[in-house]
């Protein structure tokens, strides 16, 4: 089969296509053959060990061999283990963590579910990291609150604003001047445009802050919160530094809420098949449509990574076409 491999840490140029063998299936897991898959800040992270942490799982001097990137997928069933809710031919979406931009993949039954019903194989595949860490920045989200989206045109963002809404929160975004009339689009009561406007300077209280850029300090954000308010910690693209980029001020944000009346939460990517229903049951219900930037097709995936590095991306970036 044909995937996409890097053997050294460095900028998309290092990545190459290659023919290698077909994964085997392992038990408990399920052979799919892929259809498209979305592309992530979390892969030209790792491409890059940007931050440098990353080194000490995928690999200290050189990704470990065989490396695939890509977590999203959507495709087809080959083969699945007996008594597993999945059989050959059935539609699934999914995140596998790294292994997605390749024409096979053997992903754990925990990490997939039925694509939803009226969603193409390239809307499936913009999701699954996208839309499940949206979902768990908004647990504690009531109707009639307010929330605030920092960084709402992106992938998480587009999400989140989409969710807030239909959760029936009274929904700020926050984006640059280009992407103010998306976010108004798909569903934001209103837009804060940053090159314009400082939001933790205008005086404005919010319930719920849902930060994914990482461009204010904890002290910043919480004079924007309620008093009683929920600062959502993703993990922004900016801050932190080579070493330990965005996880220093998600370690002090964990420690900080044990001494204030806010509550400051990291949120972490929790992928799993009960996520993944109740996110298939919100796209199938209307509540969130994947917002799409750019199809890619499959020998255009360094592109498609340096698009999404460049941070000018609206919504998902897809790679289509994979098989």
């Amino acid at each position: 089969m044909k995937a996409w491999t890097w053997e050294r840490y460095g900028s998309p140029d290092v990545l190459e296509m290659r023919d290698i063998d077909p994964p085997l299936r392992k038990e408990g897991e399920v052979l799919v053959r892929v259809r498209a898959a979305s592309v992530n800040p979390y892969d030209w992270r790792h491409l890059r060990a940007d931050p440098q942490f990353i080194r000490l799982y995928a690999g200290l001097r050189r990704p470990k061999p065989g490396s695939i990137l890509g977590a999203d997928l959507a495709g087809v069933v080959e083969d699945a283990p007996a008594g597993s809710a999945f059989r050959p031919g059935d539609e699934v979406f999914g995140d596998v963590q790294l292994g997605a931009f390749a024409e096979l993949v053997s992903a754990p039954v925990g990490r997939l579910a039925p694509k939803p019903h009226g969603l193409t194989f390239e809307e499936a595949a913009a999701l699954p990291m996208a839309g499940q860490t949206a979902m768990k920045a908004l647990e504690t989200l009531r109707p009639g609150q307010h929330v605030l989206v920092n960084g709402a045109a992106g992938g998480i963002g587009t999400c989140a604003v989409q969710l807030a809404k239909a959760a029936g929160a009274v929904v700020t975004g926050v984006c640059g001047t280009r992407n103010a009339d998306l976010v108004r689009s798909i569903g934001a009561d209103r837009v804060v445009d940053y090159t314009r406007t400082d939001f933790t300077r205008s005086g404005e209280r919010y319930d719920l802050i849902v930060d994914l850029v990482g461009n204010h300090s904890l002290r910043r954000f919480r004079r924007a919160l309620a008093p009683r308010g929920t600062l959502a910690l993703v993990g922004g693209l900016t801050g932190g530094g080579r070493l330990f980029g965005p996880l220093i001020q998600i370690l002090a944000g964990s420690l900080m809420t044990r001494f204030v009346r806010q509550s400051i939460t990291p949120i972490t990517w929790e992928p799993g098949a009960e996520s993944l229903r109740r996110l298939a049951a919100h796209a199938e219900a209307g509540d969130i449509r994947p917002v799409i930037d750019q199809v890619f097709q499959f020998a255009e995936v360094p592109e498609a990574v340096r698009h999404v590095e460049s941070r000018h991306a609206r919504g998902k970036v897809v790679i289509g076409g994979i098989a």
